[in-house]
């Protein structure tokens, strides 16, 4: 049998027994080149090197595969011959670019030397492929198991240390808000009374004026207040409606002044009402307040004591020799405008408040008509008495149970702080001193609104209810109480109110 595990024929045994027959003489040294060197050049030429241009020895290719990729089978078709290299000192084959006319038979092998037979065919081997890199006898290695990398994150940014925490403080319960009882809600009333008025109630038209007029202009409204003591001021004057509608100015004054400082502070409000119909008359009000203001402030220091050490004989002397001088003023200005003393002139009413929280004595005096109203219990008092027919003082107790002095002509010398001999008064003097109780409103007015109070009971006891409970109100809302309209009365309207604490 042979290598290859075929059973050779008859004859081809015999070949192979005489060839290695051990008894067959030895053919001697071969005339082939037998050294290392013609060894290698035999390989090489089995092998086929390109470069060498060897005609005698066929060039075989054998494809390697992929290292990187796992070992793959041969490819489908018939495989490649396999290079034959003959035994050392062997001739070398003849190829086909030897010998171009013979055909190639890859079944037909060249005769054996010395016996002249062919021999035996062999089955082509399939090549091997071996890795670039590893031995023909090593065992494939394994395919490359895949690099896995762990991925580091960046490092995150230093987080700053915290602030240590302020000591703790010991914070104050908040007390609640105390919620004392107000007034009761103020109903928006446009008007009282079953008719509405006949005029609108914002201003339409303004006076009129000039270049040489402009001083003597006075706005629609005026508006103030002030706290000292035990008591809260408001004051208003407030155009009338028919005056509004007219473009006619505003003939009421007012004046709130402060003269001192602390407990011998004393507050002035003055209130003028100038004749109606009269073109002046705006201006004669104006003055009027303005001179007997200046009188007042001349002597407030002794005017404070008075007030606040009761001496209520140096008070109306006094006073009536200021309110005296005032339209003595006001006389001579009609002289100088060539006008008749009853065009120039007005009502004045004042009211001297002390800022002693001690003092409780209200004073008022004055010219002219008017109003002086107290709401003490929820109840309107009139505090004008009636003048008596003749002159002379009269003495009377108030419905409260305080002393009420009137004087109609003061005939006594005045003190030092009046000015000159005053001259006959055109009108009689008013004065009273009254003593205030906690919780009470002393009412000062004009006649734009003294007169509805009188005749409309429906107006006082609207301002009773607004004013007997939740004490002052602001000043919006005392405007707006003030403006409250009834038919029939369109007059400018000026008051001064103190809220008793």
């Amino acid at each position: 049998m042979s290598q290859q595990g075929e059973k050779p024929a008859a004859h081809e045994d015999d070949w192979w027994r005489k060839l290695y027959d051990g008894t067959a003489p030895d053919t001697g040294p071969s005339g082939a080149a037998d050294s290392l060197d013609d060894r290698f050049d035999s390989a090489s030429d089995a092998v086929g090197d390109p470069e060498a241009g060897r005609a005698d020895h066929p060039v075989t290719v054998v494809p390697l595969p992929d290292p990187r990729l796992p070992e793959a089978g041969p490819a489908p078709g018939p495989p490649p011959a396999r290079p034959v290299v003959p035994p050392v000192g062997a001739p070398a084959p003849p190829s086909a670019a030897a010998s171009p006319s013979a055909p190639a038979s890859p079944s037909a092998p060249a005769p054996t030397p010395g016996t002249g037979r062919p021999p035996a065919a062999q089955p082509p081997r399939p090549p091997r492929t071996v890795p670039v890199g590893r031995a023909p006898w090593e065992p494939p290695a394994a395919p490359p198991r895949p690099q896995t990398f762990a991925v580091r994150p960046p490092p995150a940014p230093p987080v700053p240390p915290e602030p240590p925490e302020p000591p703790a403080v010991a914070v104050p319960p908040v007390p609640e808000p105390v919620h004392t009882p107000g007034p009761p809600e103020r109903p928006a009333v446009g008007h009282l009374g079953d008719r509405p008025p006949t005029y609108d109630a914002e201003p339409a038209a303004l006076p009129g004026s000039g270049p040489d007029d402009l001083d003597g202009l006075v706005p629609d409204t005026v508006l103030d207040g002030a706290r000292y003591g035990t008591y809260t001021l408001r004051a208003a004057s407030v155009r009338g409606d028919s005056a509004r509608f007219r473009g006619e100015p505003r003939r009421d004054a007012l004046l709130t002044a402060r003269f001192g400082t602390g407990d011998a502070a004393l507050v002035l409000v003055a209130v003028a009402g100038g004749t109606r119909g009269e073109e002046q008359a705006h201006l004669a009000a104006t003055d009027a307040c303005r001179w007997i203001g200046g009188a007042v402030a001349r002597s407030h220091a002794r005017l404070s004591d008075d007030i606040r050490a009761g001496r209520r004989g140096d008070l109306k002397s006094g006073l009536h020799r200021l309110t005296d001088r005032t339209y003595g003023r006001l006389r001579a200005r009609a002289a100088e405008l060539g006008l008749d003393p009853s065009a120039y002139s007005t009502g004045l009413r004042c009211l001297l408040l002390s800022s002693d929280p001690s003092c409780r004595t209200r004073v008022f005096f004055g010219i002219g008509p008017g109003g002086l109203f107290r709401l003490r219990d929820g109840a309107w008092q009139d505090l004008e008495p009636v003048l008596p027919a003749t002159g002379g003082a009269a003495n009377e107790e108030s419905p409260g149970g305080d002393r009420l002095t009137m004087d109609l002509q003061i005939t006594t010398p005045s003190p030092s702080y009046a000015e000159g001999p005053p001259p006959p008064p055109a009108e009689p003097f008013r004065f009273r001193a009254s003593v205030a109780r906690p919780g009470d409103t002393l009412l000062l007015c004009g006649n734009g609104l003294a007169e509805p109070l009188r005749g409309e009971p429906g107006l006082a006891g609207e301002l009773a209810r607004r004013w007997g409970a939740g004490g002052p109100p602001g000043l919006p809302a005392y405007l707006a109480d003030i403006q409250l309209r009834i038919k029939g009365y369109a007059d400018d309207r000026t008051c001064a109110a103190v809220w008793e604490a």
